[in-house]
């Protein structure tokens, strides 16, 4: 019988790792738009004249709303950060739960 479940849970813990890379991966994308939300928000303090870039073009823009905008962009991506952390680290326990069960299985075989 434990010969049924080791593969079964080996592909479990695979599936573990694959979603910790996807949300990895995730992560580093949210923090790569809150760097570049960040470095906006600085150059904007320091310019009197605010532009945004529709299509093609680049458009005079109020300042005070892209600000507002830029904002909350940075809020929502600090929000999927926190979520995809705590994701991550559910998913880190139950990894680290099936790997020490297989390993143990794996062990108590060898005896």
């Amino acid at each position: 019988m434990a010969d049924e479940t080791e593969p079964q849970e080996l592909q479990q813990l695979q599936a573990l790792e694959q979603n910790l890379q996807n949300f990895l991966t995730q992560k580093q994308s949210f923090q790569m738009q809150l760097m570049e939300v960040d470095s906006a928000l600085r150059e904007l303090e320091k310019v009197d004249t605010a532009y945004r870039i529709i299509g093609n073009i680049l458009v005079e823009a109020d300042k005070a709303a892209l600000t507002e905008e830029l904002k909350s962009k940075k809020e929502m991506a600090d929000i999927r950060i926190r979520s995809i952390e705590k994701q991550e680290k559910n998913l880190r326990e139950k990894a680290q739960e099936l790997q020490k069960k297989v390993l143990g299985k794996l062990k108590s075989e060898k005896k």
